[in-house]
């Protein structure tokens, strides 16, 4: 059984955003809360890179609204 990792990322990067309190435990502890989110315990580089997917769509995600704010400006 294939996972869509694309989806599982974006559905992860909701979750934290919505919730400070998981943000701040993805911050301190991603492998953990990865796993809790997923329910599943994941070889290292694979949540090495769902952790690294999560922190691109919340950085791009950042980017993007900041972008969004900016040109309301003009």
């Amino acid at each position: 059984m294939a996972i869509d990792v694309k989806a599982k990322i974006d559905e992860i990067v909701n979750k934290i955003k919505s919730d400070p309190s998981l943000l701040k435990k993805f911050q301190s502890d991603p492998v953990k809360v990865i796993e809790s989110l997923l329910g599943v315990d994941l070889p290292d580089d694979v949540c090495n890179k769902v952790i690294a997917g999560v922190k691109a769509k919340m950085t791009a995600d950042n980017l993007a609204g900041a972008a969004d704010k900016l040109k309301k400006l003009f």
